[in-house]
């Protein structure tokens, strides 16, 4: 698993025009080429009027799935500029169709290129971006006597609560990052006198937004 890489927040849509043609740019994180393929059929049926839906997608820890698509365009004049933003974002799992509703006016090569691209750009900043990290969390149990100061000293940490479940002990479960397993295992054991009981109970990714590049 990686420790941390960067991919789309949510699924969503976002229009541009271009020379009085609709660029609409739909995106979907997709950890799978079957999930890819899947939501590009989905948006060419909802929009099968359109002139052109072009795609790409880029899929695995490795970057090993990566497939562009310009439906009808001029050859490299759509999936791959679409597919090469996403590249220089350095985006994992994701997909994004750009439906084309052409407005009369020809844009010519390099103006597709640039269409295209931007529509994606664009698209990726509406729909967000996030840094999603491997975290390791750990399970704290405690006395409800020590619970207010336990607690306290975790949120004012560089740790994250995750939950707490109050039960016949408090049980707290912690976001640590990786590599700071045992300097967490000793600041929990200081911090409860040695009083708590504390086990590593797995990993799960955090997911952090990014702001759109200039902000």
């Amino acid at each position: 698993m990686l420790k941390s890489y960067y991919t789309v927040k949510r699924s969503g849509e976002h229009e541009i025009t271009i020379q009085k043609s609709r660029f609409i740019a739909h995106v979907e994180r997709t950890t799978t080429e079957k999930a890819a393929k899947s939501f590009i059929d989905s948006i060419k049926k909802q929009h099968w009027s359109a002139n052109h839906n072009c795609s790409c997608y880029i899929i695995g820890e490795q970057d090993h799935i990566q497939k562009a698509n310009d439906d009808g365009e001029p050859s490299g004049t759509a999936g791959v500029p679409m597919l090469e933003v996403l590249k220089k974002r350095k985006l994992k799992d994701t997909t994004v169709v750009v439906t084309r509703y052409f407005g009369g006016i020809k844009l010519g090569a390099g103006g597709l290129i640039r269409a295209y691209g931007s529509a994606v750009s664009e698209g990726l900043n509406a729909t967000g971006i996030v840094e999603r990290k491997l975290m390791n969390i750990y399970a704290s149990t405690i006395d409800y006597t020590s619970l207010g100061k336990v607690e306290n000293d975790v949120r004012s940490s560089p740790y994250l609560i995750k939950q707490i479940d109050y039960l016949e002990q408090v049980k707290l479960e912690i976001y640590v990052a990786d590599g700071e397993e045992s300097v967490f295992e000793n600041w929990m054991a200081n911090l409860t006198s040695g009083q708590a009981f504390i086990e590593h109970t797995g990993q799960a990714y955090l997911e952090k937004d990014i702001p759109p590049p200039g902000k």
